[in-house]
């Protein structure tokens, strides 16, 4: 089988690759996140995934597509569904459609670490695409090593994110704080 496995960061790559692995499955990571904002975090994430990859000699292909501009426009108009409609399916797409004009018959995605993301919406729009190209999605629940993964990127000292990727997500990791903020400024002093 040859796999090109998408992969949004080092810390969720870990068990994913480590998975596979174990089931003579050699990945080749492929990174393109073209919803991951501001530069600095994309830069960052990026950069570790280098690092990463070299380190535990896995071959990883780098689409350099920022994509600030292409990421507002496409979700500016529905906020609340961009997961859905923008960030896993132009990640989905890319990575399938770069999958079979390479040569590689099967594509997965890191994403299915993630407790954090639609689980069964990933599965869905990746086998949709997967029909589209004619290639195979593989799907597996890799939740069960989330943890397992985090503490060994903590372990290594890889970078780890505090939110998803996009501007939105990153203004919904301080809601708490925003809305706190918010509501000491009503009080009189």
């Amino acid at each position: 089988m040859k796999l090109l496995l998408h992969t949004c960061c080092a810390p969720c790559s870990i068990y994913c690759i480590k998975s596979l692995r174990n089931e003579n499955i050699e990945p080749t990571v492929y990174w393109y996140n073209p919803n991951i904002h501001p530069y600095t975090e994309y830069k960052a994430r990026r950069d570790t995934l280098k690092e990463y990859t070299k380190s535990i000699d896995v071959q990883a292909i780098f689409e350099e597509e920022y994509g600030l501009k292409d990421f507002i426009k496409n979700t500016v108009n529905d906020v609340e569904n961009r997961c859905q409609n923008y960030c896993y399916k132009v990640r989905l797409e890319k990575t399938a459609k770069y999958a079979k004009d390479n040569g590689y018959d099967t594509f997965s995605t890191t994403l299915l670490v993630s407790p954090y993301q639609n689980h069964e919406l990933l599965k869905q729009i990746g086998e949709e695409i997967a029909k589209k190209y004619g290639i195979k999605f593989l799907y597996r629940d890799f939740r069960v090593g989330f943890r397992e993964g985090q503490a060994e990127a903590r372990s290594l000292g890889l970078y780890m994110q505090k939110y998803c990727g996009c501007i939105y997500s990153e203004e919904e990791r301080y809601a708490k704080q925003i809305e706190k903020d918010k509501n000491m400024s009503k009080i009189k002093i």
